[in-house]
């Protein structure tokens, strides 16, 4: 009993999955990138309304290419937090339905559950506990997985998401939207070390000091006057080098952060997730100083970092699998800490 149609709208894809455990049957993804790119970002009220559009022709064709029917499937689940709250609500709403009508049981699912769970996807040796780097537009964290639902933030951004600093350095080099991948694709005809940009300090915050925090903020400004310096000189602005040089020292500050995180608490794996986790130059650096420790590094699937809904369906199938389920008055929320979710469930 955990097959599960799986729902995801909390941004600019509508994705509609079929997981059973760690097997796909079929994973829908409608992108929005092209009615977003002439806006320079996500519009949210463009993205519900496409959202609703979409719905119902992703859900069809989830069932159809999985070649299943209402009887073959055990749960309905949908991302219910954080997100845009337009976009989570035509989601949720069509899996509340779905529930009713064929009645099973609904499971929400936190967004970034859903992150964890890309790389079991394609890995299916991985098990708790381990270290998730999670970094995406919205999200820059290091959590500490020590089983479903059991989650501690060891590390997080104290200003931009990495994914937004991408999105934000490559509207300065006029490069469009989104900014990850073109500058990922960029960077790699340029030289990562043409310019020395800093790594980004944190003061000592009210709260506490996190040693595996991270700031972007600094690296940014510092981009943004390179760049006025750089156009006012009389050739042309080396835009190959500038995005290379960016990348080259997000990677390096990531790699370092969730190195020593990984080395601090003796936590033998590290699992990396969201967007940025296709990033070339994060796979590289990563990848070599994780051998260099002895330590285990599972990057997803491309296809998997950004959002869909098998990774929810991953997700959903283990919380069901365990008893799991939400209640059909289950609110949609912009933001919850993912060490909050048991308030999702029953």
């Amino acid at each position: 009993m955990t097959t599960i149609l799986a729902i995801e709208t909390s941004c600019d894809e509508t994705g509609v999955a079929i997981v059973k455990k760690r097997k796909i049957f079929s994973n829908v993804v409608s992108s929005q990138i092209q009615i977003h790119r002439r806006y320079g970002g996500v519009v949210p009220e463009v993205a519900s309304r496409q959202h609703l559009e979409t719905i119902n022709h992703c859900i069809i064709q989830a069932i159809n290419e999985a070649k299943l029917n209402w009887d073959d499937i055990d749960g309905i689940a949908a991302t219910c937090t954080p997100g845009l709250m337009g976009a989570l609500l035509v989601g949720v709403t069509a899996a509340k339905t779905l529930a009713i009508l064929h009645q099973k049981p609904f499971i929400g699912i936190h967004h970034l559950e859903g992150h964890i769970y890309a790389s079991y996807l394609s890995q299916p040796e991985l098990m708790p506990p381990f270290l998730c780097l999670l970094v995406s537009g919205g999200h820059t964290s290091l959590i500490h997985v020590r089983d479903c639902g059991d989650y501690s933030i060891l590390g997080s951004t104290r200003d931009d998401a990495v994914g937004e600093a991408f999105d934000k350095v490559a509207r300065l080099l006029d490069l469009g939207y989104p900014g990850g991948p073109v500058m990922d694709k960029l960077a790699q005809t340029g030289n990562p070390f043409k310019f020395t940009l800093p790594e980004g300090k944190i003061s000592l915050p009210t709260g506490g000091y996190h040693p595996y925090d991270s700031s972007f903020s600094g690296l940014k400004t510092a981009v943004l006057r390179l760049v006025e310096k750089l156009k006012t000189q009389d050739s042309l602005l080396p835009v190959a080098d500038v995005a290379a040089s960016f990348q080259e020292t997000v990677a390096r500050v990531l790699t370092k952060k969730t190195i020593t995180c990984a080395l601090d608490y003796k936590i033998p794996t590290i699992a990396v997730g969201g967007g940025v986790a296709a990033n070339s130059g994060l796979r590289q650096h990563l990848q070599v100083a994780a051998q260099e420790h002895n330590l285990n590094v599972y990057f997803p699937p491309l296809k998997f970092c950004t959002d869909n809904a098998a990774m929810i369906g991953c997700a959903a199938s283990e919380r069901l699998s365990r008893g799991y389920s939400s209640p059909l008055n289950l609110k949609v929320q912009s933001r919850l800490s993912i060490t909050e979710t048991t308030q999702l469930y029953n």
